[in-house]
């Protein structure tokens, strides 16, 4: 399913990709739970779509619970913490 709205989004049809997203992180969810890391970094795909189209409100929300869960699980020093910690740098300076 990933795999095929990254396609779409290649093309330009971002109008097919997000509810491929956005089907895609109900379903980790539903089988693996929302803290679960495979549906953090789904979260995190979901908010890297939003935020390619400019659309910040609906990104940064979904970081921050991504960054809030990520701490949880993995601690403060993770990588995949830090890297949240890098992107919500970028969206601060735009």
């Amino acid at each position: 399913m990933n795999n095929l709205a990254v396609s779409y989004c290649r093309q330009g049809d971002y109008a097919l990709a997000l509810p491929l997203y956005l089907k895609r992180l109900e379903k980790r969810k539903e089988m693996l739970g929302e803290d679960h890391p495979s549906a953090l970094t789904t979260m995190n795909y979901l908010a890297l779509f939003y935020e390619s189209q400019g659309d910040y409100v609906s990104a940064l929300p979904l970081y921050l619970k991504c960054l809030e869960k990520r701490k949880e699980k993995l601690g403060e020093d993770h990588p995949d913490t830090l890297l949240i910690l890098s992107i919500l740098g970028r969206l601060n300076s735009k």
